[in-house]
């Protein structure tokens, strides 16, 4: 018998072990991951040959993949285990199609955005003119369960798939606020998120367009180009691009928003496990003539927003207005699986269109303007009196007419 036959049926008898003595603790662990007791030896399997040949910045071990497994008897424990990585996860088949329902920008929900913060799940920011919204939910509020069951340890896609339902249905959270718990009712609808929320003509002596992108999706490039029409319709001289608080969404979509603007450069470079750069080229045809511009930024700019970002900057396109972006270097493939789940895995890195890279590090701005949290959260909520950020911008392109 071969080595490497033998290394197979050992591995196989361990997983079949691990699922046997794991099948009870699964089915009663209010931590292991919503898939709980259907992730099978085969789904296990895919799951690690996957890694082993994708993933990109980190050695990956068979053993102690499995050694993962065996701990937490899930395949997202033992991906956390074994990888210094949030961005690879495994999805089951309702959170799987979640995100993709997130990506046409139409599901039904409670309209949050949220992350993992010291293992909580943590709203980053309630969606405008949504329930979570009007529930009065905040950046930094710590979700620590969702229908009674509690999110330690919870992945960000199975909190997702319970706060996510059909319209008018019900979902009640429990909400941690500084030393304060309470709970919060509420009645999901269908949450249509428009990318472009906002245009206008910000100043009308000086001709200065103002444009808010919210996230990067399937509707992003349709949306935007029909506010520059707009815009350009009014007169427009000067362009504002708003990516504050923008998480990011896809590749694809990012690269049609970048290439509206840049010519004669790649987009990004993506750069795989080998070390091997492919650029993404810009497209002359239909690109806009260059006008001035201010693109502001923050720290909840992330991923896409940072490849758009960063296009603009490195070809002196636009003038970048803010504080440092969260610095998501990325790039994750989608991998369905044969039991109807599905995995992501981080399988490139990406510089900017100027070679930079931004993991972990983010992009400076060109102008630094500090805002205090408060004012942050007050400016995006189209509470604040007063913006610095969009000041600043105005002052600059003024000075550019």
């Amino acid at each position: 018998m071969s080595r490497r036959r033998a290394l197979t049926i050992i591995t196989v008898a361990v997983l079949l072990t691990v699922t046997l003595f794991y099948g009870s603790y699964q089915a009663s662990s209010q931590t292991g991951a919503r898939g709980t007791g259907q992730e099978s030896i085969g789904t296990v399997l895919e799951v690690i040959a996957l890694v082993k040949t994708r993933h990109y910045f980190q050695p990956v071990s068979t053993l102690k993949l499995l050694e993962g497994y065996v701990l937490t008897g899930t395949i997202n424990g033992m991906l956390r285990h074994a990888l210094d990585d949030p961005y690879t996860r495994h999805m089951d088949a309702l959170a799987f199609e979640n995100m993709m329902n997130t990506t046409t920008g139409v599901y039904g929900g409670i309209g949050l955005s949220v992350g993992i913060v010291d293992d909580r799940v943590t709203v980053v920011s309630p969606i405008k003119g949504t329930p979570g919204e009007r529930a009065g939910l905040r950046r930094g509020d710590k979700i620590i369960a969702i229908d009674g069951k509690d999110t330690t340890f919870m992945t960000l896609d199975e909190a997702v798939s319970l706060m996510r339902g059909p319209a008018a249905t019900e979902v009640d959270l429990t909400i941690q606020r500084g030393e304060e718990i309470f709970q919060v009712h509420i009645v999901r609808e269908l949450i249509n998120v428009v990318s472009v929320p906002e245009y206008y003509m910000v100043d009308e002596e000086y001709k200065i367009g103002y444009i808010e992108i919210t996230n990067f999706s399937e509707r992003t490039y349709e949306e935007l180009v029909q506010a520059l029409a707009e815009l350009d319709a009014q007169g427009q001289r000067a362009l504002i691009l708003d990516l504050r608080h923008n998480p990011g969404g896809t590749l694809s979509a990012a690269l049609r928003v970048a290439d509206e603007f840049v010519s004669g450069a790649p987009l990004l470079y993506l750069e795989d496990k080998e070390g091997n750069r492919t650029p993404f080229a810009s497209t002359e045809e239909g690109t806009r003539e260059p006008i001035p511009m201010v693109v502001l930024i923050n720290g909840g700019s992330a991923s896409a927003s940072e490849i758009v970002s960063g296009a603009l900057q490195d070809n002196g396109l636009a003038t970048l207005v803010g504080t440092t972006t969260f610095g998501k270097g990325l790039v994750q493939s989608l991998y369905p699986l044969r039991d109807g789940s599905a995995l992501t895995v981080t399988e490139q890195g990406y510089l900017t269109s100027g070679g930079k890279d931004i993991n972990g590090v983010g992009i400076e701005p060109d102008i630094v303007v500090e805002v205090t949290l408060e004012e942050e959260e007050a400016i995006y909520l189209g509470e604040a009196e007063y913006d610095p950020q969009l000041e600043k911008a105005l002052e600059v392109l003024r000075s550019q007419l």
